[in-house]
């Protein structure tokens, strides 16, 4: 994992906003790839002697250390006698990058030695290792390399606001997946896909968050339109680094052609002391058998025959539970849609909660008083409203006439130069005195389920129309579900297992229940459920009760048991 020398400080920031203190290993930059890692990337890639990789176009975009571009080297010369071919042919059939000079220098090196060591003349040897490995930015060559047939390494993680301000608006022009807090190794994929020929395949080792969070929306679109995921190793426990770091990493393997059936796999801790040959056949059993691999110590593995679609998330799960996952997803609705009638939404947003949150019933008129529920009014399964009120500027039409509110005018004008000040103040000159978002009148009146958006676990409560959710509230309604049959779906341990697929759990093992995870939940329609079933979900709703509402949402899926996060096979 090579660190951007753009990064000048003894200290990087990692994904997870994890630092990492650099020490005489990363010298320049750079935390070293395993072994066997790099040799079962490279399996996996089909990067073999007994392909005929002389003939091929194979390149490392960040060379760090070397021990991608050394690994390759080795096999490449391997090839070259299976195939009875002069290496001095295969000048350009391995292209490393590496910005540091430095790096580059020790990368070419320790490329001699193993040339030499495999009887090159040092004259060809040197030849060699100057074509092999440059000095330069691969994201910024890129364009003007050749078509690859393997794109293969471990890419560099930096937060582009790590990074000087040319560079990261350089490469945010290039690659358009580099949206919002993209890490730079966002680019990189990019790069590397657009560089495979058909049939070509990208293999890195790299941060997983992209999988999951919205920076990765649009790398996650572009893969799934044109591109096969063949198979994702989740390496989290499996420890692929000589330095401890916190980067939640995962292997992708990625070609050029159509999508087909995906092997998902996590590692354990074990993993290390296995054959990495022995781990990517397991692999290929799996796609081919459908064996799973649970006799193999330390990987677990499962076969899906499709995968996620456009920018929608890919769960960083066990391969269990993202085969029921797939399976639940084909079968069932989203709980956003016309096929459940339901609807997911968050409350609002003022900007200013000190100014717009408030326990005095008599700071403005009555009229402009609307009672508001806190996350923490749901505390103990049932709404216990804490007597908060919105100080609420709209009517059904839109802002109310100050003038027609002497209080309201009176309180919001002492306060207007601050109200001004705020973002969504300076883009509403007129509107000076409004909350960021506006708020839905019909929406208060309504029954609905709040859902706070911090929580271990799923604690759906209902209001029965008498309060309008603060922006720490997730809200969900239904123009037909009885809103205690579909609470008592939502507090079984199916709905929360759709949250951890695709959630990422905070510090301290807490959830964030936005709105995206929570319309990734999957439910029937009403009618597809019993009349006995629809009672033992209110029942275990009103007596907030998870057993009863798992036990009959089991039934209601179809299922016998839900797979558990950290079971071992």
């Amino acid at each position: 994992m090579t660190i951007s020398p753009t990064t000048s400080a003894r200290q990087v920031t990692l994904p997870g906003d994890m630092a990492v203190s650099l020490g005489p290993l990363q010298k320049h930059g750079v935390v070293y790839t395993k072994p066997w890692v790099v040799d079962l990337i490279l399996d996996l890639a089909g990067y073999t002697p007994t392909a005929d990789l002389g003939m091929m176009v194979a390149i490392e975009p960040a060379a760090g250390d070397g021990c991608f571009v050394i690994a390759m080297a080795e096999r490449l010369i391997s090839a070259c006698r299976h195939h009875n071919r002069s290496l001095l042919e295969c000048q350009q059939a391995l292209i490393s990058y590496e910005r540091d000079p430095e790096a580059t220098a020790l990368a070419r090196n320790a490329l001699l030695r193993v040339l030499t060591g495999h009887g090159i003349a040092l004259e060809e040897a040197n030849a060699l290792a100057d074509c092999w490995v440059r000095t330069g930015d691969y994201l910024l060559d890129a364009p003007l390399l050749p078509p690859a047939d393997f794109v293969i390494g471990n890419p560099p993680y930096v937060r582009l606001e790590d990074m000087n301000a040319v560079s990261a608006d350089q490469y945010r022009r290039r690659y358009k997946t580099m949206v919002g807090r993209a890490d730079l190794y966002v680019a990189f994929f990019e790069a590397a896909l657009k560089q495979l020929k058909l049939g070509g395949v990208c293999a890195y080792i790299c941060a997983d968050r992209w999988m999951l969070n919205q920076y990765g929306a649009e790398l996650r679109h572009m893969i799934t339109s044109s591109y096969n995921v063949e198979t994702v190793i989740e390496m989290h426990r499996a420890d692929p680094f000589a330095l401890e770091v916190d980067a939640y990493p995962a292997i992708t393997v990625i070609r050029r052609n159509a999508q087909s059936e995906v092997v998902i796999a996590r590692t354990e801790a074990g993993i290390a002391d296995v054959d990495p040959t022995a781990i990517s056949q397991a692999i290929t059993n799996c796609r081919v058998t459908l064996t799973p691999t649970s006799r193999l110590p330390g990987l677990r593995a499962a076969r899906v025959d499709s995968w996620f679609r456009g920018a929608e998330p890919w769960p960083c799960s066990s391969p269990e539970r993202i085969t029921l996952l797939k399976h639940l997803e084909a079968e069932f609705y989203p709980l956003e849609s016309a096929g459940t009638g339901t609807k997911v939404g968050i409350g609002v947003a003022t900007g200013a909660d000190d100014l717009f949150i408030t326990n005095d019933r008599d700071i403005v008129e009555p009229s402009r008083l609307l009672p508001l529920a806190m996350a923490s009014d749901t505390r103990g399964g049932e709404l216990s409203w804490s007597g908060h009120y919105l100080i609420n500027p709209w009517n059904d039409h839109g802002l109310v006439d100050l003038n027609k509110f002497p209080k309201l005018n009176a309180y919001l004008s002492m306060h207007e130069q601050r109200l001004r000040g705020r973002h969504v103040g300076k883009r509403n000159v007129q509107g000076w005195y409004r909350t960021i978002d506006r708020v839905d009148h019909h929406l208060s009146k309504r029954a609905k389920l709040y859902i706070p958006d911090i929580k271990d676990r799923l604690n759906p409560v209902l209001d029965r129309g008498e309060t309008y959710p603060h922006h720490n509230l997730y809200f969900v309604q239904s123009a037909v579900w009885d809103p205690e049959v579909l609470g008592g779906l939502l507090l079984s341990d199916v709905a929360q297992f759709f949250i951890e697929c695709y959630g990422v759990r905070m510090r301290g093992g807490y959830l964030r229940f936005q709105a995206q995870y929570l319309r990734r939940i999957r439910i029937p329609r009403p009618s597809d459920i019993t009349s006995i079933q629809a009672d033992g979900l209110r029942r275990a709703f009103r007596e907030r009760s998870r057993m009863l509402a798992t036990q009959t949402a089991l039934l209601i899926y179809g299922i016998d048991h839900l797979p558990e996060e950290e079971a071992v096979l």
